[in-house]
């Protein structure tokens, strides 16, 4: 009894004394040292005495940054229905713009006890964001998983799609079409994923020569800012923009067609995420499949794993994603000139 305590009382970073007074439902201890003291019990794969299992919910939280785009959406169906084999229930909470921070979020699903969280999109892909809420968890010890972070220092396990191959995936999907003046729509500058995409875009063997930075666009997620960004490339003169979302991708083309030019015919974009609604867009949308089913499942294997008490590493687990190819690519002009020339069909594609 005296090892459980001590074990207990340095997992929940609490006084062995407060442990105490938790298991045996004494008045004076806060509603979240309780839950630190409950949490720590479980991690630790002790069996809570009869009086304080109670109804205890199965709870896991999911914080997704919104719901507009649907690659969010799809991530969570998957999740849920894993959660429900292991008889857990997911708790959504999505940050929007003036509305409840990731943070509160946090704080709110502490409450609740759920027994671990799985963030998607969260704060830590914004390097200069308060990432104090993830010490936080780290610090009790509650099971989490991140999904496409970055970050070593905060000791989570890491779910990720392989940005550098996704965009080598694209790059030589353009440059196979002919298009030398290649443009990138990302993220904000303190978007991590957006930096890990322009690193493997700048570094890659497959970029045309002559290719300048100023062909890199940098824009909030939203199809507004696709617009604005796709613009300022084609004005520049991109024939083929990668985008680091399938939204900002909907926005550049939303942008060319309001020159107007034609979507593949002027200019070829791609996407990335692929959610099931892009091949219902006008032109179908070629773009970077995430697997996120794969992604999902691995995430609440990993998410039980810590449940169950044992432990997991932290290095990222990385997952290859797919180049679809839809109607919103083709040869550049020059290329088509070039093939007809040479007696081939403008949309006859060599290796």
């Amino acid at each position: 009894m005296a090892r459980r305590l001590a074990e207990v009382a340095k997992y929940a970073h609490v006084s062995e004394a407060t442990v105490s007074r938790v298991l045996n439902m004494k008045p004076g201890v806060s509603e979240a040292t309780r839950a630190a003291v409950l949490t720590a019990l479980d991690v630790l794969g002790y069996e809570r005495p009869t009086h304080l299992r109670g109804n205890r919910p199965r709870l896991v939280g999911l914080v997704l940054p919104e719901l507009q785009n649907p690659i969010f959406p799809a991530f969570a169906e998957v999740v849920a229905d894993a959660l429900a084999k292991h008889d857990f229930t997911p708790v959504l909470c999505t940050r929007t713009g003036g509305g409840i921070a990731e943070s509160a979020y946090v704080e709110l699903l502490l409450a609740q006890e759920v027994s671990g969280l799985v963030f998607f999109g969260g704060q830590y892909h914004e390097a200069a964001a308060n990432h104090d809420h993830y010490r936080l968890l780290h610090d009790r010890g509650l099971p989490v998983v991140l999904i496409n972070a970055a970050y070593e220092d905060i000791g989570f396990p890491r779910v990720s799609v392989d940005d550098r191959h996704a965009v080598d995936q694209a790059l030589r999907h353009l440059v196979s079409l002919g298009h030398e003046r290649i443009g990138l729509v990302l993220g904000p500058a303190d978007h991590v994923p957006s930096a890990r995409k322009l690193e493997a875009f700048q570094a890659s063997e497959r970029m045309p020569e002559g290719w300048d930075d100023g062909l890199v666009a940098r824009t909030p997620f939203s199809l507004a800012g696709g617009q604005a960004a796709g613009t300022t490339l084609i004005e520049k003169g991109a024939t083929g923009i990668i985008c680091a979302s399938d939204i900002l991708a909907l926005g550049v083309i939303r942008g060319a067609q309001r020159l107007p030019l034609d979507v593949p015919g002027d200019v070829s974009v791609i996407g990335f995420d692929d959610s099931s609604l892009m091949s219902l867009t006008d032109p179908p949308l070629t773009t970077v499949r995430q697997p996120l089913t794969e992604m999902g499942l691995a995430a609440v294997a990993l998410l039980m794993t810590q449940i169950n008490g044992s432990g997991v590493s932290s290095e990222e687990l990385f997952f290859e994603p797919e180049l679809v190819v839809r109607s919103s690519t083709a040869p550049a002009r020059e290329a088509k000139g070039e093939r007809r020339r040479a007696g081939l069909p403008s949309n006859h594609l060599t290796t």
